[in-house]
Order: structure tokens, then C-alpha cells, then sequence
């Protein structure tokens, strides 16, 4: 059957969380998909543990260079068989329903060119720190786009035509997905389900990463604003530079957990915690190892239907 969803995962030194990441896609409710894995020259047993999975709509791709998240994302986008175009990382995981209600929702929206999802943020033991806010319409993701669109990318379902015609630009570094829709949000639509979908891992955080991202941010817009004489854009710059001065003080002083949560959104309702915890211990059960072929393909809440696009 020709998968109508190809899910990309690039992955580099991921041996501690890419089992449960890869087990949050086999245990779908929709299993009309494909997975290409990616291996980015890991130096951990990163491509072991992706080689370990015996399933037949696994791929696993290594060719032991390092290139960069960009780099493997338009390989993977490349070599996609699917009508759909989906991101995944190797350190978070998705919930059960995930592509299900993407594919839902793109097959009764096909104006959509991208649909994201809220998240629930973790850290490494899968204890919550928050969840993220999310805004359905277009014009509202895209009120300010200086700042940013709260589209999470690990979250991301689009058409696969979309993001062959929008490649990544492998010199955004550390903001790869913030480029690629201020490049496309004027002539594209995009869109987030309220719902959590997906758990977002952040152990700690780094200040030269974040720095980083900040330096790029701005390069971004400097650019942009520029070249299409937009210079409202360079209203980010100052909103960049005054938040980096509050990341150097929250983690010089310790105060990075907070933080973190006050990144996160908003607390997690009981409801959502309960379904959160029930994903990660499913996750991360060594009953849901190594599957054989197709085993969870015939799993009886397994979502297909004998149409071609595998909507019911």
C-alpha cells in the first residue's frame, strides 16, 4: 500500500531516547505511514538501536557524515513517498492519535499547507513542566512574525508538495523552521490543532544554543526586512536582544527551571497529565520492544480502511 504519510527523523547521538520515540510511532491509531530514519554520523549506538526495529515501514539511512538537521530533513523530504510530510525528532514523543487527527484534519482542510499541534514539555525522567498555547488560524499564527509562529516544528504534518517547492535553507542554523515560514507564511496557510499531540523533551537548557538561535533569529530578519524593504520585521532584533539578556540572567542565576516553565505556556490540567503519563509509560515499556513485520500493522485499533488515502 503506498503510505500517505511519510514521517521524516534525522537523528544524531540519540541512543537513550530514540527507542521510545520510534515506539510513539508504532503505536499509532493511523498506520497508513512510512518512517525514514536518518542517522546524522552518530558516535553513540544511535543507528543500532534504529537498525533494531524489524518493521517493513521502516527505513534506516546512514552514511556516516555529519551534514545537519536541514541537510536531512530535505533528504528525507527527497526520498518521500507520501502525500503528507511529517517531522519527528529522535529525543520526543508522539501520541498515540497524532497522525490520525493531522490527517483528519489536512484530508477536510485541503487549503492547509501545514498543520502543527500543541505539546507537552518534559524532561528526561517524563515529568511535565508545562504545555505549550496554540492558535488555529492563520492569521493569528501569523499576527507577529518578527517574534515567531507558535508552530512547534517536531509537530509538523504537511503536504508533501509544500515542502517540496519550500526546501530548508542548511545555513539556518539553530532556526530551520523559523526561516522556512517566514519565507512561505505570505503565500501559504497554516494551522494547529488544540490538542496535545506530542511530548517535547527539554532537560536542560544550554546558553549557547539559545545564543545562538537568538544570533541566527536576527540575521534572519535583518535580512528579510532588508531585501523586501519590510523593516517592521526589525522589531525582532530588540525583542531578541532583550530576551537573550533574560536568558543570561535566568541561567547565570540558576533561575533556568522557571525559566523554562514560563517557556513551556501553561500548566497541565489533570486531564492532560493523565493521558501524557499514560503515552510515556507506554513508550518506554519493555513490552514495546522490537516488533516483527507488520505486527502492529494487523493490531486491531489499528486505523486504515480499504480507501487509498486510508480515511474512513
Amino acid at each position: 500500500m503506498q503510505p500517505l504519510v511519510t514521517i521524516g527523523l534525522p537523528v544524531l547521538n540519540s541512543e537513550k531516547t530514540l527507542k521510545a520515540a520510534i515506539c510513539s510511532i508504532l503505536n499509532q491509531t493511523y498506520c497508513n505511514w512510512e518512517l525514514i530514519i536518518i542517522d546524522d554520523g552518530s558516535k553513540d549506538r544511535t543507528l543500532s538501536v534504529a537498525q533494531s526495529f524489524q518493521d517493513p515501514r521502516i527505513t534506516v539511512i546512514a552514511d556516516g557524515l555529519h551534514m545537519n538537521l536541514s541537510h536531512r530533513l530535505n533528504q528525507a523530504i527527497s526520498l518521500a513517498k507520501g502525500k503528507y510530510f511529517a517531522r519527528m525528532d529522535g529525543d520526543d514523543i508522539s501520541y498515540p492519535e497524532r497522525l490520525e487527527a493531522q490527517v483528519r484534519y489536512m484530508e477536510k482542510h485541503p487549503n492547509i499547507d501545514l498543520l502543527a499541534t500543541r505539546t507537552i514539555v518534559f524532561d528526561k525522567d517524563g515529568h511535565s513542566r508545562g504545555c505549550t498555547f496554540a492558535t488555529e488560524s492563520h492569521a493569528e499564527i501569523c499576527s507577529r512574525p518578527w517574534s515567531g509562529f507558535p508552530l512547534a516544528h517536531p509537530t509538523w504534518l504537511g503536504k508533501l508538495e509544500w515542502f517540496l517547492t519550500h526546501q530548508y535553507r542548511e545555513n539556518a542554523i539553530r532556526m530551520e523552521d523559523y526561516d522556512l515560514l517566514l519565507r512561505t507564511y505570505k503565500t501559504s496557510c497554516f494551522s494547529c490543532l488544540p490538542q496535545i499531540l506530542l511530548g517535547y523533551r527539554v532537560e536542560s537548557l544550554s546558553l549557547k544554543k539559545i545564543l545562538a538561535s537568538r544570533y541566527h533569529h536576527c540575521i534572519t530578519l535583518m535580512n528579510k526586512a532588508f531585501f523586501e524593504k519590510d523593516y517592521l520585521l526589525a522589531v525582532g532584533v530588540v525583542e531578541q536582544a532583550i530576551k537573550a539578556l533574560v536568558d543570561i540572567f535566568a541561567i547565570a542565576t540558576g533561575l533556568n527551571f522557571k525559566l523554562l516553565r514560563h517557556r513551556a505556556g501553561s500548566p497541565v490540567n489533570q486531564v492532560d497529565l493523565i493521558k501524557w503519563e499514560a503515552t510515556w509509560d507506554t513508550c518506554n515499556s519493555d513490552n514495546i520492544n522490537q516488533q516483527h513485520p507488520g505486527q502492529l500493522l494487523n493490531s486491531p485499533k489499528c486505523f486504515l480502511s480499504t480507501n487509498s488515502d486510508g480515511i474512513k
